[in-house]
């Protein structure tokens, strides 16, 4: 296990996710080589540690296993036919992207037929969460090969599950990221009832993530919200809408109902008509505040202070308004 951790692996795809691996396996004592069609993002990763392949073919020659994440399916197929060109020894392509299982498996197929082993293996977590190694790794294929890469997962992950069969990694992730699409929607809808209701939102962020109504996503997305800001991205809305794409096929596929995930299809759709297709999810929030009429103001909201009504009477004072609680 020592050595493995000191072997050579590649990256093809260093956007969010595939850059924030590089970072972390560098971390962790691995010999990175990183490989992406965007010359920024190449040079991004320059002075780094990482070492840049010219091509991918050259990354295939020198490192044993590959890892790829990567922007949508035709750049899978291309990478695939790109290591099989190579004409390299047997080689593990570790595949963490939100695709079709269509895509996957067409994938697997040409890469077996070729000599070389895929792994299914999608993440579950943000890019700011992919940047901490604060992910979870649904890992599906050959069991052998997982165990063997795990100390490769843990270096980019805290979590790594053997879900068996090739594609049922997919399949988790369709079923988490389903859950995210709603949660995401759901914390937008609270944040802008709070705003609505007068109430300062760094408090409501306080508050929901204390009591019973608290998600991950929550945590996650609503400090953006309160802030109103929404760059740099951790997941940008055009590059979700191609998960939501994928989840409602598959859904359909089997049958599924999923009335709340459809639900927060229209709210994705008007955040990209809005302009914030290169913006995080989060923005979904403006959406919202849109809708409500909600005009944000400079300094921070006040919340109304609430009080009961009572009569008044020689016998009894009306009731104090209940105190804002402060935040930390």
């Amino acid at each position: 296990m020592a050595g493995l951790r000191k072997s050579k692996v590649g990256i093809v795809g260093l956007g969010i996710m595939g850059g924030a691996f590089a970072r972390n396996l560098l971390r962790a004592g691995w010999e990175v080589i990183g490989y992406d069609t965007a010359p920024a993002r190449r040079r991004a990763f320059v002075n780094s540690g990482v070492k840049v392949a010219a091509d991918i073919a050259s990354l295939a020659a020198a490192a044993p296993t590959l890892v790829t994440s990567l922007p949508n399916p035709r750049a899978l197929h291309e990478t695939v036919a790109a290591v099989i060109a190579a004409q390299v020894k047997p080689r593990v392509v570790v595949e963490t992207s939100t695709f079709a299982l269509t895509d996957k498996l067409a994938a697997e197929t040409t890469l077996r037929e070729a000599g070389h082993l895929a792994l299914d293996c999608p993440v579950s977590g943000t890019g700011a969460q992919a940047k901490l190694g604060d992910l979870v790794v649904y890992a599906s294929g050959d069991a052998k090969a997982i165990a063997r890469l795990r100390p490769l997962f843990l270096g980019i992950s805290r979590e790594v599950h053997d879900l068996g069969a090739f594609g049922n990694g997919s399949r988790m992730k369709y079923v988490a990221n389903l859950l995210v699409a709603i949660h995401n929607v759901a914390s937008a809808e609270a944040m802008v009832l709070g705003i609505k209701a007068g109430l300062d939102p760094a408090v409501v962020f306080e508050l929901i993530r204390a009591g019973s109504g608290n998600s991950r996503i929550f945590e996650l997305r609503a400090p953006m919200m309160v802030a109103g800001n929404y760059a740099p991205p951790t997941m940008a809305i055009e590059t979700w809408r191609k998960d939501l794409d994928v989840i409602g096929a598959y859904a359909a596929e089997l049958g599924a109902p999923a009335p709340l995930f459809s639900a927060s299809l229209p709210i994705y759709a008007a955040a990209k008509s809005m302009g914030f297709g290169h913006l995080d999810t989060a923005s979904v929030c403006a959406v919202l505040e849109t809708m409500g009429k909600v005009i944000r103001t400079g300094g921070k909201r006040k919340p109304r202070m609430l009080s009961h009504k009572t009569k008044k009477s020689s016998s009894q004072k009306p009731q104090e308004s209940r105190q804002r609680p402060k935040s930390k």
